[in-house]
């Protein structure tokens, strides 16, 4: 057997034990243990908003006005349209409101016609683009944003804990359910041109420099549809040889540091599918972004041992193991920028925005309400 295939052995190997030690914590403990700094349960997140129309279902006002902003290229939507409507009215309130998404505006005009329109809650039904986008028409309005999640990530109502595959449940949630106030995070973002996006794009999970970019990119719509989430993780095997990224990152206003490494990520949550928690400290309503610098070398034994490390963080275990080749190092920042040597993928909340020389992010705390299962 060569070296190359030793190696591969023990990356293999170095990941099957990760797993094993994971999937034999969770069953011990039940819950992942505390993070590095105190978390919390959604049921103590910022007071909910007790404002009227509010609150639990037992004292809302039966007369508000609901709005569901939908995706219309999402498998299901006129089903889901009709179960909307029939889940108002045997709930005694209005005829909800029902605007599509299109092409040219995602859900922001939407959202803001909603609001115009006397909508007391507006219902984002779609994929994590459609969510971003309602998001940001609703960002400063206190009116609160519900989730019916339709696409291959689901990555905001992965950290909600909203239950993905019941939408006679997330209906029930989006109507009766318990408002909290969660932090959005912004984005600048400077193109190999030299020209600067109009405005700052929001994000609420993650946005990413280089790999988890170029994953994103390389995924296949067609995969997406049949296999969800997993067809990134096919598109992702491509790259895992590429070079990787000459960076220097400036945190708060400190002296700029340079990097090498395979990926840079600024999460205001840190949830993905597939049970794989990339940002254990990362919470919602801290008023903090979390950095987390990725790199491997040594071909395939770095990548399992990043493998290693971010299945055992997940519950709540920071491997410290010497000599090593594939890490994830994390910082908490209110705002930081990324400057990169060339052009790299770039990605928000898993959609990919083409190629970036420079992001510059920050948090926006508890700026967004969002109805969540009440705890």
């Amino acid at each position: 057997m060569t070296w190359e295939q030793w190696l591969s052995v023990l990356a293999l190997a170095t990941s099957m034990v990760a797993v094993l030690l994971a999937l034999g914590a969770r069953r011990a403990v039940g819950t992942r243990p505390g993070a590095t700094r105190p978390t919390r349960p959604w049921g103590t997140f910022g007071p909910a908003l007790d404002a009227p129309g509010r609150g639990t279902g037992a004292d809302r006002d039966t007369s508000q006005l609901v709005a569901f902003v939908a995706n219309p290229t999402k498998s299901g939507v006129p089903e889901f349209r009709e179960a909307a409507f029939h889940a108002c009215a045997t709930r005694y309130l209005p005829e909800p409101l029902w605007l599509e998404t299109t092409e040219t505006d995602p859900g922001v005009g939407q959202a803001k016609e909603a609001i115009e329109k006397g909508a007391q809650i507006i219902v984002a039904v779609g994929g994590d683009g459609t969510v971003r986008a309602v998001a940001e028409g609703l960002v400063g309005t206190g009116i609160p944003m519900a989730l019916i999640p339709m696409g291959t990530g689901n990555l905001l109502a992965r950290n909600l804990d909203l239950p993905l595959s019941d939408q006679e449940d997330l209906l029930r949630i989006a109507l009766t359910g318990h408002d909290e106030t969660i932090d959005v995070g912004w984005l600048t973002v400077e193109r190999p041109d030299g020209s600067t996006d109009d405005g700052e794009h929001l994000f609420l999970v993650i946005a990413g420099l280089g790999f988890d970019a170029q994953m994103v990119a390389g995924a296949d719509e067609q995969l997406k549809k049949r296999l969800g989430w997993l067809a990134y993780f096919l598109a992702s095997v491509k790259h895992l040889h590429d070079r990787r990224l000459r960076v220097r990152v400036t945190a708060d206003g400190g002296p700029p540091e340079s990097m090498r490494l395979r990926t840079v990520l600024i999460g205001n949550c840190g949830r993905l599918p597939g049970g794989i928690t990339l940002l254990p400290d990362a919470v919602l309503d801290d008023g903090w972004l979390d950095l987390a610098a990725i790199d491997t070398r040594g071909g395939l034994v770095g990548w399992g041992q990043l493998l290693a490390d971010v299945l055992l963080q997940g519950i709540g275990v920071r491997a410290k193991l010497p000599a090593r080749i594939g890490r994830i190092d994390h910082s908490r920042v209110r705002a930081v920028e990324i400057q990169a040597l060339q052009g790299e993928e770039f990605q928000i909340d898993g959609e990919g925005f083409g190629q970036a020389t420079a992001v510059t992010a920050r948090v926006d705390p508890g700026v967004l309400v969002v109805r969540v299962a009440p705890r």
